[in-house]
């Protein structure tokens, strides 16, 4: 029986690209987070959207589960928030390429929709809670716009490695 590399890269990925959005947050602290803009790195949606464009993945929704629960546990401190938010851009994503082929453009904006619910989202479950009293506009404003671009130019960076690399992976080579 053949089992895919894939089955043990990806979860490993996620966990890469999950701790590289705090890495990228820490040292990038002066930049990304200043008076008139604040940058969420969301490299683990990109590799999320990334494997499920191109990659075989096995238990999609158990991993972004898993990934939601570390990034509460370690990133915010209140367990629960990212814990339902990946599973749901994971089905979103899903939803979104039963209607469309999977190429760089759809790939894209397909990346940049689930950024823009994600981080609607993530502010909207603090404001419930009052641990945030920050307005929409200045969520949109000041958080969302700066945080597509850098997302942006991280999945336009990453897009063709990562599509060789799931693609390589997902054609069941042998362990």
């Amino acid at each position: 029986m053949r089992i895919s590399k894939l089955r043990y890269f990806f979860p490993l990925g996620l966990l890469i690209s999950l701790l590289l959005d705090g890495i990228f947050s820490n040292i990038f602290a002066a930049s990304f987070f200043q008076a008139n803009a604040s940058i969420e790195s969301r490299l683990i949606v990109v590799w999320l959207i990334m494997a499920l464009c191109f990659g075989q993945i096995d238990h999609p929704y158990f991993w972004s589960i898993v990934a939601g629960a570390i990034f509460d546990t370690y990133y915010t401190g209140i367990v629960g928030p990212m814990m339902m938010l990946l599973p749901l851009i994971v089905y979103l994503t899903l939803l979104m390429f039963r209607f469309f082929t999977p190429s760089f453009i759809v790939v894209l904006l397909i990346c940049l929709i689930d950024i823009t619910v994600i981080t609607f989202l993530f502010y909207g479950i603090f404001s419930l809670i009052s641990y945030t009293d920050v307005s929409l506009t200045t969520v949109i404003g000041k958080t969302l716009g700066p945080t597509l671009a850098y997302n942006l130019a991280a999945f336009v960076i990453l897009y063709l490695p990562l599509k060789k690399f799931f693609e390589y992976f997902s054609q069941n080579r042998s362990a």
